[in-house]
């Protein structure tokens, strides 16, 4: 029997994030508190793979990159290179939908102070292998983040040496879809000028130029 596309709304495979989960659904039980399922379009060809919920984002409203800055950034620029189509407004019924794309995370449930474990990840890593494998049309990984990029090359069992991170870098695996790299569309990072709006919106140019370059 194969395994489900998302981990249970109940998951115990991580205690610690168990704890963490069971602590805010007593402090705000009108937020979602449970792991966040993938985002997604009929048979898309990108594929967005983030690092975890945001507490305040994903973790409050229950869709991936929803409710916090980096989803500002990230779906306008979607919106732009034709990826979603509606206006984001920050929560789940705001009729946004995706266009040849979906969105998942590393990490389905929110960490403490965003940083998962490396036991936290791996033992998270077959629902992003089952993700990848049941959208069996994608043709493109936009990784944000080292860690997404590396779990993202653990999920398509590549050797991590090979495919160094690096930001708007691609790589082109043997038979795998091609990934390209981002400095994640975190506040931090764009507070601090690690990442600017031109240099995300150069990497999803790159990623809608091999999109429309593949029959």
């Amino acid at each position: 029997m194969s395994l489900p596309l998302n981990p249970p709304g109940d998951c115990p495979a991580c205690p610690r994030l168990v704890e963490f989960r069971e602590m805010h659904r007593a402090r705000n039980p009108e937020w979602h508190n449970a792991p966040v399922p993938t985002f997604s379009a009929p048979s898309p060809r990108l594929l967005v793979v983030g690092l975890a919920p945001g507490l305040k984002g994903a973790n409050r409203t229950g869709r991936p990159f929803t409710g916090d800055y980096a989803g500002d950034l990230l779906y306008e620029t979607m919106v732009d290179f034709g990826f979603a189509r509606g206006t984001y407004a920050k929560h789940p019924d705001d009729g946004l939908t995706l266009v040849d794309a979906a969105i998942t995370n590393a990490v389905r449930c929110v960490p403490p102070e965003n940083k998962p474990t490396g036991a936290e990840i791996r033992t998270c890593l077959p629902y992003l292998q089952e993700t990848i494998a049941r959208l069996g049309d994608v043709v493109a990984i936009l990784a944000l983040g080292r860690i997404a990029h590396d779990a993202t090359l653990t999920a398509l069992q590549q050797r991590k040496a090979s495919f160094p991170f690096g930001h708007a870098a691609r790589h082109a695996p043997e038979g795998a879809p091609v990934i390209f790299d981002s400095y994640h569309c975190s506040r931090y990072n764009t507070n601090t000028g690690r990442l600017t709006r031109d240099m995300f919106r150069s990497v999803f140019s790159a990623i809608r130029a091999e999109l429309d370059a593949t029959p």
